[in-house]
């Protein structure tokens, strides 16, 4: 029989109840309350934490940015040295782009020789640079005419402004380039807004709405369609604060919007966008991060924000949502499809009209085949000299991602030339039986001192030994000029003109040892002028003058002019010393300059983040002495003489007789080492071939190091080397004798002479017989005499005290 519940059971199981469910609630309020008080426990102290947090790493997003290395600003000016081709070297180092109007910055057009070029502003050693519109022409390899493109007025000078180089990081490699929100194109600042969060000017850092709308999406659709509901503040903390690249999970997530509602707290929203438009991820090339929109604009269009058009803009708002799978250059349908797509959204919220956006549509993506980005350091050797320079006053620590500015003096074509240069010349000397070659090379300006280009490998764009400053080897017959000058200080005893002797010579060394150079082609020459014994590189002759002035008076001069520290031995006379091809640019670089003391600099000064110069480093150097122009400008005479008919004269068979330049062979022991350095009247470069072992190469200056000297000045434009006359006597002077004479007269020769030290005039008489070597014909000063003594009749010079014999270098 089933139970009964009369009135009294149902009394009782109501009372039962009742007092059952006052129990529940309070476990429940009890539990309720300890997972509160457990929240707030760990909630306020981690909020603590990540404020924290948020103070420190916000303000790394706002330093944290590369030092750039920059070329020198391209200088412009009627009757300089150019020639289209090195004019859009220069121009595609730039980032210019041939647009057929040159109407926007960093945009250019040509019309044959004419060019309309639009520069960009820039900062430099002398202050800011504006942007400038110019039309320039070109003829005979020289600017023919520059003017302002706007107001056709005549300009004596324009600079473009410089190639970036080179990028010195910090501790990540991340390329950054700041830029202020007022600067920043209208339309990319409200359609990123428009197409990544339309609501950031109200919400407080999380968009609750867009995370219903997210989540609605997701449901409606099944799961099979996601919507971001991330605001710009949720993306700015995870992308600069969490770091991008992790993966997604609940922790990060919530980390994620504890960081941005605690930078709407402290931030304005000014501030936030700004940080997000200069954190903002677009990019990989290799190890190095694109950050910021301004990075972006350049790296995957070569140009600058500021000139972007509408497609560019609406390209890099699309590949916020994923630089990787949208990239442009990898997958062009997607890019073009999620460009396409936010066009729409712009034209959706009236940020652009329908015009605008047909336009828009058909347009290209506008992405250039190679980034529009220097990778860290495409110059290794270039670079390597400009951190020795900077050594003294930016550590490596200070100088990496300090967002300083360093200026230098390469020019990009110079360096594109020369390494062209070395890299077909290598080539073209290779072969089974001979080793491994190498190079290095040195060119500077010859007006300022400016190190335009350095080659350290025959690898050039890979990093180690630059032998262009660390190779340290035998300089051979490049040492013989310093000897020549040394006796042309002596304007009383020595002339081009003097007569000296090339037969065998024997000097007695200590310790009853004995030197007897010969000359390269085994051969004496009898008499010979000065200047044939110089063109020539003849050994004997020259060791019979560097004996008159002293191996020891070589060495100082050669360490007053270039710091450089040689043995005083008699075969220094012949170049038996080692050095790098820098040390021997900085001791010609006298010659070339006509006599200036020219300090060598890689770095013309260095810029704060703002512009601001911080040191300078390319100061003018002082004027030639009188005695110090005469004395260089004679050498140079003679060197010219080495290229018109000397050891150099192949470089007329290479078409460079146009430069008029001055230089000289050299060439170590058995081949080991080729050298050539030569200058025209705006360039030095000094080259340097062998191998690494120190094995012999069979090359001598002429068949190795010069046709690289050749290879670069047969396509880098150059003016001719025109030598002053300024306290030059130019008199013909008898064939066979050394009195002037008429210039009709047979066999005569005008030779430059310190004025007033000219021979005295004689009629002309025929001669019967010329010496050996006549021939020919060659082309501005007291310091060198007060400086060594010269000016006082000259000793006989002394026996060594410990002076060893050297073998032989060859003259060539």
């Amino acid at each position: 029989m089933p139970p009964r519940y009369d009135s009294d059971d149902n009394d009782a199981f109501e009372d039962d109840t009742d007092s059952r469910w006052p129990q529940w609630r309070r476990r429940l309020i009890t539990w309720g309350m300890a997972a509160v008080a457990l929240a707030l426990g760990f909630l306020i102290p981690y909020t603590v934490y990540l404020n924290t947090q948020v103070t420190q790493r916000f303000g790394e997003l706002r330093w944290q940015i590369p030092t750039r290395v920059y070329a020198r600003p391209l200088a412009l000016a009627p009757g300089v040295a150019m020639d289209a081709q090195t004019l859009k070297t220069e121009l595609a180092a730039s980032a210019y782009r041939d647009d057929g109007t040159g109407k926007a910055p960093a945009t250019f057009s040509q019309d044959g020789g004419r060019f309309v070029v639009s520069s960009r502003g820039y900062n430099d050693v002398d202050g800011k640079v504006a942007p400038r519109r110019i039309e320039l022409s070109l003829s005979g390899g020289q600017v023919a005419s520059l003017r302002d493109a706007d107001s056709r007025k005549a300009l004596k000078a324009a600079r473009l402004d410089p190639a970036r180089i080179a990028t010195l990081y910090g501790q990540k490699q991340e390329e950054r380039r700041l830029v202020r929100l007022e600067d920043t194109p209208e339309l990319l600042v409200t359609g990123l807004q428009a197409v990544e969060d339309k609501d950031f000017n109200r919400h407080h850092g999380i968009d609750l709405s867009g995370i219903a709308r997210a989540v609605w999406v997701t449901v409606r659709s099944g799961g099979q369609s996601r919507q971001g509901a991330s605001t710009l503040t949720q993306q700015l903390a995870r992308s600069g604060l969490l770091g991008i690249g992790k993966e997604q999970t609940v922790t990060r997530k919530f980390n994620e919007v504890l960081y941005a509602l605690i930078m709407e707290a402290r931030y304005d929203k000014r501030t936030i966008l700004e940080a997000y438009l200069n954190q903002v991820y677009l990019g990989q090339r290799g190890s190095q991060a694109i950050h910021g929109m301004s990075s972006g604009a350049e790296f995957w269009f070569g140009r600058d924000l500021s000139s972007l058009n509408t497609e560019h803009i609406a390209l890099l708002i699309g590949l916020v949502k994923g630089p990787s799978y949208y990239d442009p250059r990898r997958n062009p349908e997607r890019a073009l499809d999620r460009r396409n797509f936010v066009l729409g959204k712009l034209h959706e919220n009236g940020l652009i009209d329908d015009t605008e956006l047909q336009r828009a549509l058909k347009a290209p993506l506008g992405v250039p085949k190679n980034p529009g980005l220097i990778a860290a350091n495409r110059f290794p050797a270039y670079v390597d000299l400009v951190r020795r320079q900077l050594g003294h006053d930016y550590p490596e620590a200070v100088l990496q991602g300090a967002g300083l500015s360093v200026m230098t003096g390469m020019a990009p074509s110079a360096q594109a030339y020369a390494e062209g240069a070395v890299t077909k010349t290598l080539k073209s000397l290779e072969n089974k039986r001979r080793p491994e070659l190498q190079a290095g090379l040195v060119l500077t300006d010859v007006h300022n001192g400016d190190v335009l280009a350095v080659v350290g490998s025959r690898d050039v764009s890979e990093p180690g030994f630059n032998r262009a400053i660390e190779a340290q080897r035998q300089v051979g017959s490049l040492l013989k000029p310093f000897v020549y000058l040394l006796a042309l200080a002596q304007p009383d005893k020595y002339s081009l003109a003097t007569f000296v002797d090339d037969s065998p010579v024997t000097v007695q060394l200590s310790r009853g040892k004995r030197w007897t150079p010969g000359n390269a082609d085994n051969r004496s020459h009898g008499t010979v002028r000065l200047v044939d014994a110089l063109a020539n590189s003849y050994n004997q002759a020259t060791v019979r003058v560097g004996m008159q002035v002293g191996p020891e008076r070589v060495t100082q001069l050669i360490h007053v002019l270039a710091g450089l520290k040689a043995e005083s031995n008699p075969s220094v006379i012949l170049g038996a010393t080692d050095q790098s091809p820098y040390a021997m640019a900085q001791l010609y670089q006298f010659l070339a300059s006509g006599g200036e003391i020219q300090p060598l600099h890689a770095v013309r000064g260095v810029l704060d983040p703002q512009g601001k110069l911080l040191k300078r480093y390319d100061k003018t150097p002082a004027p030639a002495q009188e005695g110090d122009s005469i004395a260089a400008n004679l050498i140079s005479i003679g060197l010219q003489q080495v290229v018109s008919s000397g050891t150099a004269a192949r470089l007329n068979a290479d078409g460079l007789s146009r430069l008029q330049a001055a230089g000289k062979t050299g060439t170590s022991n058995d081949g080991r080492d080729s050298w050539y350095a030569g200058y025209t009247g705006d360039h030095l470069a000094v080259v340097w071939m062998g191998n690494d072992q120190n094995e012999q190469t069979g090359l001598f200056g002429a068949t190795g190091a010069m046709r690289v000297w050749s290879g670069i000045f047969s396509r880098l434009p150059s003016a001719p080397l025109k030598v002053s006359n300024k306290g030059l006597d130019w008199q013909p002077v008898e064939a066979g004798g050394t009195a002037a004479t008429d210039e009709s007269c047979p066999g005569a020769r005008r030779f430059p002479f310190v004025v007033g030290y000219a021979p005295a005039y004689t009629a002309c008489v025929a001669p019967t017989a010329l010496p050996e070597g006549e021939g020919g014909e060659g082309g501005e000063g007291g310091g060198w005499r007060s400086w060594f003594g010269l000016d006082k009749k000259p000793e006989p010079a002394a026996e060594p005290a410990q002076a060893a014999p050297a073998a032989t270098p060859p003259a060539r």
